[in-house]
Formats: C-alpha cells, structure tokens, sequence
C-alpha cells in the first residue's frame, strides 16, 4: 500500500508539472504511472507518456489536443498496450478522437440475456481501432464519420463450457468493422469535471462483410449528460444511455451493463442483450479543500429483438465515493468509488469521473 501511495503522490505531481509546463509551451510532454483498480483487472499499474499541444496556428485559448501512450499490465495477468487521442484543428474547428490498442484479456461470462449460467472465464486477445472525424455545424453541435473496428480471438475457454462448446456467438474468432455517422453536442463549461451544460452522444455503426467485417449488424447508440449546480455548490449529474442492436451481433458487441462507467457494482458484461435503456444520477459534493464525496445511483432495463426492453426486470445499484482533485486547473479527480449491486459490492480506484 506505501507503494501505491507513492505513485499517486508522483502522478499528482505530473500533473500539477505539465499544468504548468504548458503554460509556456505549446506542446508538453510528461511520463506518469498508471496505477488502478477495477473487478474486471483488480490492481493494474504500467506507464503512460502523454502529449499536451495546440498546433501553430491555433490562438492561446484554443482547447488542448491530447495523445497518450501506455502500457498496463494486471493483477489478473492481463496485459494492455494503448493510444487514445483528442485532436482539435483550426480552433476546434474539427475535433477527432478516438483509440488504437492491442489487448491481452481474461473476463467473466454470465449468459445472455435470460439465458443466465454460472460464471464462466474466458481469455481473449483482440486489435482495437476506434476513430471518430467530426466537424464543428454550429457554435456546439458537431457531425461527421465513426469507424469501429475488432478482431476478438477467444484463447482460453473453460473445459465443458458455453465457448468450448461452441454455444457462443462470435466465438472462437469475430471480426467486426463497422462504419457510421455521429452527432455531437457539448455544453459543459469544462471537461473533466462540469458544473454546468449538456453533452450529447449520438451514434450509429453499420458493421457488414463489405467493410471488413465477419458478421452483419447495426447498432445505435445515444448517450445524454446533463450538469446542474444545487444549492450549497453541490453538483447533479444526469445520464441517460441507450444501445440498440438489429442483426448477428457477436456476443462480445452486446449491450452490457457494469463496469466503472455505467452502472458501477456490477462486473463489466454482468448482464448483456441486444438492447439496454440505462439511467444513473450523481450528487458530487466538496469535502475540505482538494477532497470531494459523491452519492449516486443506476437503474437499467435489456431486452432482445424481439421484446425490445423488458421493463418487469430492471436492474439497480448504489454507491458512494471519495475524490482527490489532481489537477486543480482542469479540476482532474483521483477517485475511489463503492457500488452495490444484487451480487455484492465493487471497489474502483481510477482517474476521472464516471460521466
């Protein structure tokens, strides 16, 4: 544990160097550990480089674009080798963002669906390549092209199991490239930790042969955050998330619930079917100084394509958590969350906030 501490305390003193490295340059870069834990990894620790930069002709105030590099590898034996980026041209002009990654996984599986089974692991590898090319309509609203692209190669299945008996969808191998559109509306007064505005997520993948792809389905997604300021300078967060698929989706481009982002408490993929309505909420609060609390909350429904959602059966959790402000500019939070599902509790121990 003092050696955990240890590298928190290097990583918030990165941050507070690049804060103030980039105020004089117009590119900053700095190496940090990354040290986290989720149910999915447990404790996960490697190192990132980071970029900070404006382009030349980009005034003094445009916003930043970001590349990171890292390398993590897990208590769990699983290794992750990264590179998410956010490019702003001509001023924000045009905004790309986006993933490229390699990953060497190992996940539970619990069924599909109503199909529950008894938990099941699986080991996977899989390319990542995720890139989105929108350009700025109007004062907050962007459109453009989304590309999606994995190649999930199952390596280690249980003797006896759903995927050693081939009762998997996409197993032992899928391919989904999937192009779409996206429509992009933000708000929010700053990034990491908005007080006030709206963002506004709006996405749909076409994923065929024609493509590159091994299987034949579309999804559409929606995802809307909205930011208010309470009396007492608290802050309520409302997030609202819709997945909707039609087609052969493989089992692994599901809808899902759990994980660190929707609906904390559950393990990542708990529960996954073709649909999912998801609603959460978040009162943040300051503690004393750089400390902060929040209370929250996550309901959600699934369903096929044949029932859409089935709304007799919704799923909940609740949870509490601390945050350490990082980066007092950007208000960039270390954060340590407990959630409650019907299985249990869940710790994550991560950086930013979950919405």
């Amino acid at each position: 544990m003092p050696r955990l501490i240890l590298i928190a305390v290097v990583f918030v003193c990165g941050l507070g160097f690049q804060n103030l490295y980039s105020q004089k340059k117009k590119l900053s870069i700095l190496p940090f550990p990354a040290v986290y834990y989720t149910p999915e990894t447990q404790w996960a620790y490697g190192a990132a480089l980071t970029a900070t930069f404006r382009f030349p002709k980009d005034s003094a105030n445009a916003r930043p674009s970001q590349a990171t590099v890292g390398v993590v590898f897990t208590q769990l034996k699983q290794s992750l080798y990264y590179l998410p980026f956010q490019i702003f041209l001509k001023n924000a002009q045009y905004y790309f963002y986006g993933e490229l990654g390699f990953y060497k996984y190992n996940y539970y599986y619990y069924g599909i669906g109503q199909s529950a089974i008894p938990r099941e692991t699986y080991g996977v590898d899989f390319p990542r390549i995720r890139i989105n090319a929108l350009k700025k309509i109007s004062s907050h609203l962007y459109a453009g092209l989304r590309y999606q692209y994995e190649d999930y190669q199952i390596t280690q299945t249980e003797p006896n199991g759903d995927f050693a008996n081939g009762k998997v969808t996409g197993t032992p191998r899928s391919i989904t490239s999937g192009v779409g559109l996206g429509l992009l509306y933000d708000t929010r007064d700053v990034i990491f930790f908005p007080s006030k505005g709206t963002l506004f997520d709006i996405a749909f993948f076409h994923n065929a042969p024609i493509w590159g792809s091994s299987v034949r389905f579309e999804r559409l997604t929606a995802d809307l955050a909205a930011y208010r300021k309470t009396a007492g300078k608290m802050i309520l967060v409302g997030n609202l998330f819709g997945s909707f698929t039609r087609g052969h989706p493989p089992f692994n481009m599901l809808s899902e619930v759990g994980g660190g982002k929707r609906m904390r408490g559950y393990y990542q993929g708990r529960f996954r079917d073709d649909n999912l309505l998801l609603a959460q909420t978040e009162l943040r609060f300051n503690i004393f100084r750089r400390w902060g609390g929040a209370v929250f909350a996550s309901s959600a429904v699934l369903g096929n394509q044949k029932d859409i959602l089935r709304l007799n059966d919704p799923k909940f959790t609740y949870g509490t958590g601390v945050r350490f402000t990082a980066n007092r500019r950007d208000h960039l939070n270390i954060r340590l969350d407990y959630a409650l599902g019907k299985d249990g509790g869940n710790f994550y121990f991560t950086i930013g906030e979950a919405f």
